[in-house]
């Protein structure tokens, strides 16, 4: 075994022993090789199940850094029972999903609770699992201050932030181009309890869901919106890097006044000057202002004790490349959010309500996008 890597394993572990929770049921994320000391390798646990996602470049990966992660850590912790390596620059889609280095698909991690809510995963269908440690303290947050709103979580993936904010009350519609990702969403919701509909989850390109509510006449009293930092659809393109603003300008008219939008800028090579600098030029109109700034937990971010390195592009006033903040909208027309749910505003509900005595037709598919998307976030982000 190499004992520098080995003694950099085991600063990180200590220092993130209390997030350890004795049901085994949370997840953390046990090593950031990026702040400390092996850029090549990411691991996070999920409930007993080990994810190591490996950045070293070519298809075979860093295969005696993975295995050598998993052992020592299985080692100090007996009741972990898989570990998952991703190889995340691999050609191979089911290398980058990930192969089993310890235990098999029966003994994987299928579900992790966190602040009482469960969130189901998808531990071999993604390049990640479908849940985020980084997005931890937003969770937080909605758990706390949404009861009774009325959410949009746009680019849901998943699903975890709605699942957060449906947690406190809140009545959430999710939108994602991938019907699969969402279908992970509708899993947590039955793991909770929560009765499923459908309408509450929207599959569709997000240019063209923005554009459909805006025409209802849709407003909401939160907008999640945490993209992919760069894609390209039919109908639309999302940069974080180069213009992030014009993303946020597309949901702000679907914002009720004196409603939030939650933001995720996960792009890692973006500064936190350059990105603090596009969020004040955006709310030089005064009818939108920055309210807080989330930081991202430590076990993401790395500990004083831990940190043996900075990142190439300084991320500060953020303490992380996943730049979280809270904008507080207001309108021009002091309007306020709408009622209703995933079955539109009033005034679209009546424009489709079928006649007395009709069958109801079925229900056309949204129309996403002909290009596929893939959700990317550097762990250097999260």
């Amino acid at each position: 075994m190499n004992s520098a890597s080995i003694a950099l394993f085991d600063v990180a572990l200590a220092a993130r022993s209390a997030l350890l929770d004795a049901r085994h049921e949370s997840a953390v994320r046990l090593f950031n090789g990026f702040v400390e000391g092996l850029p090549n390798l990411v691991v996070d646990l999920c409930g007993t199940t080990l994810v190591l996602h490996d950045y070293a470049a070519g298809e075979e990966g860093d295969e005696p850094l993975a295995r050598e992660a998993t052992d020592h850590i299985a080692r100090k912790f007996p009741w972990i029972t898989c570990a998952v390596w991703k190889r995340r620059h691999a050609r191979s889609l089911a290398l980058r999903n990930g192969t089993l280095l310890l235990g098999d698909e029966r003994q994987l991690t299928r579900k992790v609770r966190e602040g009482g809510v469960w969130y189901a995963l998808a531990t071999t269908h993604y390049r990640d699992v479908g849940f985020y440690p980084d997005t931890r303290p937003l969770r937080a947050w909605a758990r706390a201050g949404l009861a009774g709103k009325r959410v949009f979580n746009t680019f849901a993936h998943t699903g975890s932030l709605g699942v957060a904010a449906r947690a406190a009350g809140a009545h959430v519609l999710h939108t994602d181009l991938s019907r699969r990702s969402l279908n992970v969403g509708k899993d947590s919701y039955a793991l909770n309890g929560w009765p499923i509909d459908k309408r509450d989850f929207r599959a569709g390109d997000f240019f063209n869901v923005v554009g459909q509510l805006k025409r209802d006449e849709q407003l909401f009293d939160c907008v999640f919106i945490d993209p992919p930092f760069f894609s390209v659809t039919a109908r639309g393109r999302v940069d974080l890097q180069a213009n992030a603003r014009q993303v946020l300008n597309r949901v702000r008219p679907l914002i009720a006044d004196g409603g939030t939008l939650a933001f995720v800028n996960n792009a890692a090579f973006l500064s936190g000057a350059e990105h603090m600098a596009s969020l004040e030029a955006l709310c030089g109109d005064g009818y939108l202002s920055l309210e807080q700034i989330v930081p991202t937990p430590e076990d993401t971010a790395g500990f004083a004790a831990t940190r043996v390195g900075t990142l190439a592009i300084d991320p500060s006033p953020f303490n992380h490349s996943t730049k979280m903040v809270i904008l507080r909208v207001k309108r021009k027309d002091g309007r306020p959010a709408t009622t209703g749910g995933g079955a539109g505003s009033p005034k679209a509900a009546r424009k489709k309500k079928p006649r007395e005595g009709r069958a109801r037709s079925k229900s056309r598919k949204p129309q996403g996008a002909s290009a596929r998307v893939a959700r990317k976030r550097i762990h250097t982000a999260g």
